[in-house]
């Protein structure tokens, strides 16, 4: 028997044969940026996780955690993947305390089905978190890449969501951090340093969050304007008065036509206003915010409600997925700015992509100073992953300059040679790099995605 058949003839022990792939053709689905792993690994439980990653790094395998593999894409190429560690088993909801609004559930639970069974709970709950592809990414997923969406601007980031965590370090042991009752301890903080860590530091299995009940009345308000300028200075001017919605987006037209196409139509960039409250302020902040954009030079304004409203914003959040289902090779950056800075980060990439002969979709969270870009690349990805890579270096340079930074979140294996994904290197990555090698240091966990 060979090493690899014995590998995996332990790991069928650990988690069942039928929950370990090895064929070579379904193993092709689980390769990240063009390698496959030597197997696949689907544990049902955080003792079968601990196991399966004890053993990994026994025998010093690489293991990449993996949920939906929505985000697989995300991060630096990897040294070597030995075995994917698919999550979706691993489900439950283990506590729910409506009553406290707190929730417990492991990280395989799919985010839009939790929200589904929330919504039906009493009067209606949510956990306040709506990341991109939220139809199908999993709550590890979402919180391992501390993905945040438009309503970050009213209800913060996982990271002031969450009350603790239950992860699996990569020596295996199982650690618990925070939950509903909190004190404060000497040593790191595990819930904060494993949110965003992508999976290098240990695994993800569960969370306790915070939860909320539904908002009464809910709408979406779509603003065009002919100018980037005039949208930014309309945006300022809300950013600033007393008027409180749930999100503020601007988009350019490209970005739009993939979302809301008779908006699109309209003028080149739009704002929209996510309203959620009860039902006499959102409908103060529909007439307030109308009067004050037409006011501002908008030449429309479009209210979406109900059914409306909810579409609007889950085709936003499905927008890389629809793109990357059009175009596998597709490259996704995101620019993190001060506030006051997102246009200049929009007309640099519209300058920039179209200098290049890229186009380009825009999206920026003005009040989160967050703009993510998708430039769609088609079949010939090694012939523009020159022109790419020059494009991100000059977005890159720009998001520095407004005292910020850009990193790629997608891109085919051609454009992640040439490039750091991580864009301008600063003091964190040093820190990072260190806590890597105190927690894992035989480097089994995502092996060079994360730290280099």
């Amino acid at each position: 028997m060979s090493n690899m058949e014995e590998r995996i003839s332990a790991l069928k022990g650990m988690v069942g044969e039928a929950n370990v792939a090895s064929d070579p053709d379904r193993l092709r689905a689980y390769s990240i940026d063009g390698l496959s792993p030597q197997a696949a690994v689907f544990p049902g439980s955080i003792e079968e996780v601990s196991k399966v990653v004890a053993f990994a790094n026994e025998r010093k395998l690489s293991l990449a955690p993996r949920g939906s593999g929505t985000k697989m894409s995300w991060g630096a190429l990897p040294r070597k993947v030995d075995l994917v560690l698919g999550m979706e088993r691993v489900n439950r909801v283990t506590d729910s305390d409506i009553d406290n609004l707190t929730l417990s559930v492991e990280c395989g639970m799919p985010l839009a089905e939790m929200q589904k069974r929330l919504a039906k709970e009493g009067r209606g709950y949510f956990i306040p978190l709506d990341p991109p592809f939220g139809s199908k990414a999993t709550l590890g997923g979402v919180i391992a890449t501390n993905a945040t969406g438009p309503r970050r601007f009213v209800y913060g980031s996982a990271r002031d969501q969450l009350l603790g965590l239950k992860a699996v370090l990569p020596n295996g042991d199982i650690v618990v951090a925070g939950g509903k009752c909190v004190k404060n301890v000497s040593g790191y903080d595990m819930t904060k340093l494993l949110i965003g860590s992508g999976g290098a530091l240990g695994i993800l299995c569960e969370i306790t969050t915070r939860l909320l009940p539904l908002t009464e009345a809910e709408a979406t308000l779509i603003l065009p304007f002919k100018e980037l300028e005039g949208a930014a200075k309309f945006v300022r001017e809300i950013v600033h008065s007393k008027i409180f919605p749930a999100a503020i987006e601007v988009f350019n037209g490209t970005a739009m036509a993939g979302v809301h196409s008779e908006a699109a139509a309209k003028a080149p960039y739009s704002v929209v206003f996510a309203c959620e409250n009860v039902v006499e302020a959102v409908e103060r902040q529909i007439a307030e915010l109308g009067a004050m954009g037409r006011k501002a030079g908008a030449v429309d304004v479009t209210t979406l409600k109900a059914e409306g409203h909810k579409a609007f914003w889950a085709a936003l959040s499905d927008f890389p997925l629809a793109l990357r289902q059009r175009d596998p090779n597709a490259v996704g950056v995101k620019a993190n700015v001060v506030l006051s800075k997102f246009v200049e980060i929009m007309a640099a990439a519209e300058r920039e992509a179209k200098g290049r002969g890229f186009d380009i979709a825009l999206v920026a969270q003005a009040g989160n100073g967050i703009v993510q870009g998708y430039l769609p690349v088609g079949s010939d990805a090694a012939a523009k992953a020159g022109g790419i890579a020059d494009f991100f270096g000059r977005i890159v340079a720009e998001a520095v300059k407004c005292d910020g930074n850009c990193i790629v979140e997608a891109a085919p294996r051609a454009v992640k040679e040439k490039v750091n994904v991580w864009g301008q290197p600063r003091s964190d990555s040093v820190v990072m790099k260190r806590l890597k090698e105190k927690i894992d240091p035989a480097d089994i966990m995502n092996t060079g995605r994360i730290v280099a």
